[in-house]
């Protein structure tokens, strides 16, 4: 496993490679095994991942309990110092107070005593973010936060973020994919000059980039399936940046979606924390921390995902209606 290099952001180095549990206890996608997530969880501490991150939303609930229950048992004694625990504040209300009663509700279900990052986990449409980074400066005054960051920011309201909070806001988590490339143009330059943290969160765009799928070849999903992103004319545009990974995947004894992965992390100050539903699947994304991409394999993937045109309405009804009558 491969690390960053984030000055003063606490004992545990950052694995490039880390685990989203947005997944663990949300039935409604096929998952929610509190035993397999045990199992992903301490393959992915054997594996040297040392970034997991969760949110009050993800189950809902739910997901920060799994989540502290697995790691406890994976355990170890110095277990506490070998991770970065993350998880998120919803901003309905991004007041002060309300943060720091929801930070202390979010390190009961984890079952800690400190949370080693915790973010905002969007920015208010409304509201700016004085109060919430008010709330977070008193949480790391006594202990309880060690690093803040937030979430879905453009560059200059995570500045401005920064500026409330009076110090570092070290970590912003944002969608960053072949298909989602725009963090790259100013968050990550960002982050690498001054020592943040950009996470990557559905780099694999959802299954997208995972080469597994085709317009006669769908999610069997329902959730993930009426989505406009898997309409078959967009699997239809996707299939030259298909190409594309396999042959880089070829060179590397990969698969696509560890290339598609490798791309992301051979950005600097860059975390990836993709979802695994098994522990294979986590073995699978773990090992794309070990690929080097040359540059002419990162600018040719970046050329062509550049050309890849998709569809991003709202699926039509009849579309839809379709899709689940097949599945009855």
């Amino acid at each position: 496993m491969r690390h960053l290099d984030v000055p003063g952001s606490g004992p545990a180095p950052w694995s490039v490679i880390g685990l989203g549990t947005w997944q663990f206890g949300t039935g409604e996608w096929g998952y929610g095994d509190a035993l397999e997530a045990g199992r992903i969880v301490a393959r992915a501490r054997e594996l040297g991942v040392t970034v997991f991150d969760t949110a009050e939303l993800y189950g809902p609930l739910r997901s920060e309990r799994i989540l502290g229950d697995a790691l406890r048992a994976a355990g170890g004694p110095g277990w506490r110092e070998e991770v970065v625990l993350a998880t998120k504040f919803f901003p309905i209300l991004p007041l002060g107070p309300v943060l720091q009663q929801r930070a202390v509700a979010s390190a009961a279900r984890l079952g800690v005593s400190a949370l080693d990052l915790y973010q905002v986990h969007k920015p208010h449409p409304l509201l700016g973010d004085s109060s919430a980074m008010r709330g977070m400066a008193a949480l790391q005054r006594i202990g309880l936060v060690r690093d803040v960051g937030v979430s879905s920011y453009p560059l200059h309201r995570w500045q401005a973020a920064e500026a409330a909070l009076g110090g570092p806001v070290l970590s912003n988590q944002v969608e960053f994919s072949l298909l989602r490339r725009e963090p790259a143009v100013d968050l990550v330059p960002h982050a690498a000059a001054h020592g943040r943290v950009v996470m990557a969160y559905s780099p694999l765009a959802q299954g997208l980039l995972t080469g597994r799928y085709d317009p006669g070849h769908r999610p069997t999903n329902t959730v993930r399936g009426s989505k406009p992103e898997w309409l078959p004319e967009n699997l239809a545009a996707l299939a030259p940046l298909t190409d594309a990974l396999r042959d880089v995947a070829s060179a590397h004894d990969a698969t696509p979606s560890q290339i598609a992965l490798a791309w992301v992390v051979h950005h600097p100050n860059t975390v990836a924390i993709p979802g695994a539903s098994s522990v294979a699947q986590l073995e699978s994304n773990v090992a794309a921390a070990g690929i080097a991409l040359t540059p002419g394999e990162h600018a040719g993937l970046t050329a062509v995902a550049q050309r890849v045109r998709l569809r991003t309405g709202p699926a039509t009804l009849p579309a839809v209606a379709r899709e689940l009558l097949t599945r009855r």
